[in-house]
């Protein structure tokens, strides 16, 4: 890294994405995951959404260890192609626009 830390290792990366989820998931209300296919440009992603529309993404092995997390949270899970991100992210992402003009 250009600051000098270290790389963290590929398992201290996914200590620190499940650390993460998991905070995401457990201080806000109604956290939905939605898994996000690899492109060209990005691996699978999973994006938590809570019920005010605040979200987070984080990288993930693949579709099936996006779903193995989502059960371990304890919250549900959908595939973004089927179902398209719900309209209160959306919502949550004009307010934070707004809010900073």
């Amino acid at each position: 890294m250009a600051d000098g830390a270290p790389v963290p290792t590929s398992r201290e990366a996914a200590a620190a994405t499940m650390a993460h989820l998991t905070d995401f998931a457990r201080t806000r209300v109604g956290v939905e995951a939605y898994v996000e296919p690899v492109t060209n440009v990005t691996q699978t992603t999973m994006v938590l959404i809570a019920t005010t529309g605040e979200w987070t993404r984080r990288r993930v092995p693949d579709a099936r260890a996006a779903r193995r997390i989502a059960q371990e949270l304890a919250i549900p899970v959908y595939d973004v192609q089927l179902t398209g991100y719900p309209q209160r992210m959306r919502d949550w992402n004009s307010r934070q626009r707004r809010g900073r003009a």
